[in-house]
């Protein structure tokens, strides 16, 4: 009997597990929002990222969720997502430019490569 309750209390802890992390799944994220950005000099950027992963076709979470290691050298098999960008790529100072340009190559980047997908400010920064 107490074989049975045990078994059912270790699959109720994984269902509300399961339920925590949902909350924080990628199909919920619908704006880039970062701390390390105090203010903000343009509107925050509406980014659905399942659905702009789907239509991109992106499903390596590693081309955005990059991880270098001390030598500056991209791990292939680590990634960022637990991370803000702002974790890395906000300088000591707390400046949030070079913080800004990051985001800016990253996508703007990409969508220029693609040749598909917003490049100009008003495009991505648009009041909702």
């Amino acid at each position: 009997m107490m074989k049975r309750y045990g078994f059912a209390l270790a699959a109720l802890g994984m269902i509300c597990l399961v339920a925590a992390l949902a909350g924080y799944a990628q199909e919920d994220v619908q704006y880039v929002a970062d701390t390390g950005f105090h203010e903000k000099l343009r509107p925050p950027v509406y980014f659905a990222h399942e659905e702009h992963n789907e239509r991109a076709e992106i499903w390596d979470c590693g081309l955005c969720h990059h991880y270098y290691d001390e030598a500056g050298v991209k791990v292939d098999d680590w990634t960022t997502e637990d991370m803000e960008c702002s974790e890395c790529h906000l300088p000591a100072d707390g400046d949030p430019i070079p913080l800004a340009t990051q985001y800016h190559l990253r996508c703007k980047g990409c969508h220029a490569q693609a040749k598909e997908g917003p490049v100009q400010c008003s495009e991505c920064h648009r009041n909702r």
